[in-house]
């Protein structure tokens, strides 16, 4: 069960990224997209893992699910779940912290937040604000992510993927045109880093 679950999980994100994650809602999408995860969240049950890491994998499945559908409505339960997913990774990342994060690292990422104000959020219409508190949510992850130990440097590197990929998705829901040319190739990145991200955090915490 050890060795086939990851690998079930990596199956799924594989054929995902082939196969689905450029293309249109459909039964077959919904269920690798969130059977990768998925996965991830009962390997870290049955590994005996942090509950917060539990808790914030199965958030992340409840956003894919709800992202793997269209509309404004499943695009903020998605918004909100992933909300709270990083919120138990703040959390966690805080209950395992071995010091203060550096001062650089930290005003990098506020440098960040402050800049979606610039690029993101007069292009977001009625969801300005829940889109302003996920940004909040997301450098807190960042932030907290700063402050783990060495040897949980595949979390940083998993929090730092995490923010890469959903700043690849606000460009691509928010600044580019449905028909843009990038939508396959970003998708795609999307789909790499955020998966990344999820398996590098859950294998470092389950070490």
């Amino acid at each position: 069960m050890t060795v086939f679950l990851p690998a079930l999980s990596a199956l799924c994100a594989l054929i995902y990224w082939v196969r689905y994650c450029y293309r249109g809602p459909s039964v077959a999408r919904t269920i690798l997209k969130t059977g990768a995860v998925g996965v991830l969240a009962v390997v870290a049950w049955v590994e005996g893992g942090p509950i917060l890491l539990v808790l914030a994998l199965v958030l992340s499945v409840v956003g894919d699910l709800a992202l793997s559908r269209n509309g404004d409505r499943a695009f903020l339960i998605g918004l909100a779940s992933f909300a709270l997913a990083h919120l138990a990774y703040i959390l966690l990342f805080a209950s395992l912290a071995a010091s203060a994060p550096l001062l650089l690292p930290v005003i990098a990422l506020i440098a960040y937040a402050v800049s979606t104000e610039f690029w993101l959020t007069p292009y977001t219409g009625d969801l300005r604000a829940p889109v302003r508190l996920y940004v909040v949510l997301i450098t807190g992850m960042g932030v907290s992510a700063l402050a783990l130990p060495e040897g949980l440097v595949l979390a940083l590197i998993g929090a730092a993927a995490f923010m890469a990929s959903d700043t690849l998705l606000a460009l691509q829901m928010f600044r580019l045109p449905l028909d843009s040319p990038w939508k396959m190739a970003i998708e795609r990145g999307v789909w790499v880093l955020y998966y990344g991200a999820q398996a590098l955090i859950a294998s470092a915490i389950l070490g």
